[in-house]
């Protein structure tokens, strides 16, 4: 069944019109671009000639097939309506994946919901996480593990015979938060108390889980090289190889994020080549933080509406780091208040 959908996105596909916006990318990210904000668009769209399924997300998860349509479902949205996204999928099986391989329950979400599953801390608290160290890195094809490694290989498998697919269709890799975020669904709630109780701890529980990241990262990149300088990531390009997560940070103070976040995402960040920080929330009490972080190079957030706007401007695009997937409103006015956006946001 779903090689009629492989066909129909490989006959869409137009290597001239995917490599004009790979240029479009490159050089906004090359900071080519002086003014203004960067709104790419597909020269022409490309209407599919089947109808595409809706596949749900619970569907998805228990059919690699299934999943793969779901992903490449966005793939041909894109054609269709001639945006600017980067042609991309993913092993798409939600937050909970690096909790997972602890051992963390995965909380599969209400059909109707169509919401991806997430992670039920552990049981026993801290004497959970002594247990955890000493058993060090987990097994990476215990919990989601497995499903992410095996679903990557299927993508690989599905793409051979397609060459404009196998081209233009980045395989970008699972979500995998951030070692704080990944620490706050193992220790739930509970972990904002155990940094004031028990940093030294918590510190050593952070370590475990970046070394665990990073290994889990070298087993993608085995299954999934590097293509260049860049990656994908929810339709966009950035420099680098990561796009981690900081949610936890909004609850966390300037000299906490200093402490508990800064030094294990500096650490992945170097090890594989650099990439982009995402939050949801409020980022601006520290966001003067990131722009230090060697090889970030942008920087992704949800909700401007929370933030000190002109605080965040100061110390991302005005100091060479791109803020992506900004939205489109928020650019706008930000340019009729007399902002300079630099030609560094991409909305």
């Amino acid at each position: 069944m779903i090689e009629q959908y492989l066909e129909d996105l490989e006959k869409r596909i137009d290597p001239g019109v995917e490599e004009e916006l790979l240029f479009q990318w490159t050089r906004f990210l090359d900071g080519k671009l002086q003014t203004g904000f960067f709104a790419p668009s597909r020269r022409k769209p490309s209407p599919p000639a089947v109808d595409w399924p809706k596949v749900s997300i619970n569907e998805a998860l228990d059919d690699m097939d299934r999943m793969a349509i779901q992903q490449l479902a966005a793939c041909s949205d894109a054609l269709a309506q001639g945006t600017g996204a980067i042609l991309n999928v993913r092993s798409n099986y939600g937050t909970g994946i690096l909790p997972s391989l602890f051992g963390a329950e995965m909380f599969i979400m209400d059909v109707q919901l169509n919401t991806l599953p997430t992670s039920i801390p552990l049981a026993g608290g801290l004497d959970a996480v002594r247990r955890l160290l000493k058993a060090g890195i987990p097994d990476l094809h215990t919990g989601y593990g497995d499903r992410c490694f095996a679903m990557a290989k299927r993508f690989t498998a599905l793409f051979t015979g397609y060459p404009k697919i196998a081209k233009y269709v980045h395989i970008y890799h699972p979500d995998l938060q951030g070692p704080m975020d990944a620490c706050e669904l193992l220790l739930g709630s509970a972990m904002f108390v155990h940094l004031i109780d028990e940093p030294a701890l918590v510190k050593v529980f952070l370590d475990l889980i970046t070394r665990t990241y990073a290994r889990f990262m070298r087993e993608w990149q085995r299954i999934v090289p590097p293509r260049d300088g860049y990656a994908a990531h929810w339709g966009m390009l950035h420099k680098g190889r990561l796009m981690l997560r900081d949610d936890s940070a909004m609850n966390l103070s300037p000299e906490m994020f200093d402490e508990f976040i800064e030094p294990y995402d500096r650490r992945l960040l170097s090890e594989f080549g650099g990439g982009a920080i995402h939050f949801c929330g409020r980022g601006d009490h520290y966001i003067d933080r990131l722009h230090k972080i060697a090889g970030l190079s942008a920087v992704s957030l949800s909700q401007p509406e929370y933030n000190d706007m002109e605080r965040v401007f100061r110390n991302t695009i005005d100091k060479g780091i791109m803020l992506l997937g900004f939205r489109r409103d928020a650019a706008e006015a930000a340019l009729k208040q007399g902002r300079n956006l630099r030609g560094r946001v991409h909305a």
